[in-house]
C-alpha cells in the first residue's frame, strides 16, 4: 500500500471515529482530548477478551464512566 493511501485511510478513519464520539454525545469542543482518551483506554482494552464492535463499544462506555466531562 502506498503511503499516500495509508494517508487517506488514516484521515477517513480519524473522520469516523470524531462521527462515532459526536454521536456517543461528546461536545465538538472536546473531540481532540476524547480521541485522545480513546486511544489510550482502547490499549487498555486490547487486554480484555473484546474482539471488534465489542472493543469499540467498551471504549465509549469506558470514556462516559471515565471522562464524564468530555459529554453533553
Amino acid at each position: 500500500m502506498k503511503q499516500e493511501e495509508i494517508e487517506a485511510l488514516q484521515y477517513e478513519l480519524n473522520i469516523v471515529l470524531e462521527a462515532l464520539l459526536i454521536t456517543a454525545g461528546v461536545k465538538r469542543n472536546k473531540l481532540d482530548e476524547a480521541v485522545q482518551n480513546y486511544i489510550e483506554c482502547i490499549d487498555k482494552i486490547e487486554e480484555d477478551d473484546k474482539e471488534g464492535v465489542d472493543e469499540v463499544l467498551e471504549a465509549i462506555e469506558y470514556l462516559k464512566t471515565h471522562h464524564q466531562e468530555l459529554f453533553n
